[in-house]
């Protein structure tokens, strides 16, 4: 599952604690079982740019997704909360040949506004028609489109140095 390089020392670290942590953990899915668990978010991606919105509780600039539902997978997770939070139709990246899993984009581990402890496990999503967000009524509403540099500069540091690391072919 965590087979692919990390981008920075931040992410090979939580991806140490994330192994260890699947280990440990008897439903690593499930948020009501243990204040560590697995959660699923999207870097989505368009013409060129990443979408960030900025965390209603938290302020800090991020990429949309959370928690799973019951009998869902991390990936579907990130595209159901990233359709979510920004009211756009989007679509896993790079699920080619009748692939059963996408490939995992990038990890972080992170406190949850709440004192729980995320298990971030992150897709990358591409956007379905139109780009403009729509977040709903009780998301963020501070949903933008940035350039790479700019993004890589509001970034939460746990996402901060899989954007620095994104070509403009990553951002399709």
């Amino acid at each position: 599952m965590l087979a692919r390089s990390a981008v920075d020392r931040r992410e090979a670290e939580a991806r140490e604690r994330i192994l260890d942590e699947l280990e440990r953990l008897e439903s690593p899915f499930d948020r009501a079982a243990d204040p560590v668990h697995v959660t699923g978010s999207g870097i989505l991606t368009d013409a060129g740019r990443i979408l960030l919105l900025r965390h209603r509780k938290l302020g800090i600039w991020v990429q949309p997704g959370g928690h799973l539902d019951a009998g869902e997978t991390p990936w579907d997770a990130a595209r159901r909360e990233t359709a979510e939070e920004t009211g756009l139709a989007v679509e896993l990246y790079g699920r080619r040949d009748g692939a059963s899993v996408p490939p995992l984009l990038h990890v972080d581990v992170h406190p949850a506004a709440d004192g729980h402890t995320h298990l971030d496990l992150r897709y990358h999503l591409v956007v379905r028609g139109d780009p403009a967000p729509r977040p709903p009524v009780g998301e963020s509403q501070e949903v933008l489109w940035y350039d790479r540099a700019t993004a890589t500069a509001l970034a939460d540091p746990g996402l901060r140095g899989l954007v620095e690391s994104m070509t403009r072919a990553d951002l399709r």
